[in-house]
């Protein structure tokens, strides 16, 4: 077992419950276990799609959907993770936006995990604040440690919108997007990440609240 992920994940999971004390306002009962839940669905979901992405069969090969190592589909998680949250909240009409500031929070932890997995850092650097990998004399930007700032930052800003009808949940999103997509120039990858997701994830983050209001829209005769 990977309990370098295993301490990540309970960073994430600790920054969630921190994060639903700090703005429990309209906060739906059990929204611990419903976040959980949803992360845990997501992590799964993601993990199998970025296996049939490489050629793996989940049937074939079951013991590697474990090795979150071998990587997660961001897009399929988060849209897996919308859709499981907004399912068991969809009794309580303000639940998205009141779990919003604490989602983002919980993920801010997980970068934040990075110091247990080893993997904070990006691209090299030569700033004063950079570090090196054992064994490497090349510097490289803590770039999880920028991403975990940023969020709970963002958590932060989240937390002190109105309550408008998806108001605070499509920030939520817009701002988790936005951060990675400022940060994914600091990662090393081939592909250079899923930079078309992060755009799309910012632009329906936005404009989330103007549907919410919209003549057919889930708020359009709701009270504010």
């Amino acid at each position: 077992m990977e309990f370098t992920l295993l301490w990540a994940v309970l960073t994430a999971a600790a920054l969630a419950w921190i994060g639903l004390r700090i703005w429990p306002e309209r906060v739906p009962a059990h929204a611990l276990d419903r976040l959980l839940g949803a992360g845990i669905t997501a992590l799964v979901a993601g993990r199998l799609v970025a296996m049939i992405a490489q050629g793996v069969n989940p049937l074939t090969a079951p013991g590697d959907i474990i090795v979150i190592r071998g990587g997660v589909s961001t897009a399929a998680a988060a849209l897996v993770f919308i859709a499981t949250l907004a399912w068991t909240t969809r009794s309580v009409r303000d639940a998205l936006d009141a779990v919003a500031p604490a989602t983002v929070l919980a993920l801010a932890g997980w970068h934040a995990g990075c110091v247990w997995r080893g993997a904070c850092l990006g691209s090299v650097s030569d700033l004063p604040w950079a570090w090196a990998l054992p064994g490497s004399q090349a510097t490289r930007h803590p770039v999880e440690i920028y991403t975990a700032t940023a969020l709970a930052i963002g958590a932060w800003v989240v937390s002190r919108l109105g309550w408008r009808l998806w108001a605070r949940a499509g920030a939520a999103l817009a701002v988790i997007s936005a951060v990675r997509l400022l940060t994914e120039t600091l990662r090393p990858s081939i592909t250079g990440g899923p930079i078309a997701w992060y755009i799309a994830g910012v632009v329906i983050g936005l404009i989330a609240p103007l549907v919410a209001r919209a003549p057919w829209g889930p708020g359009a005769r709701a009270p504010t």
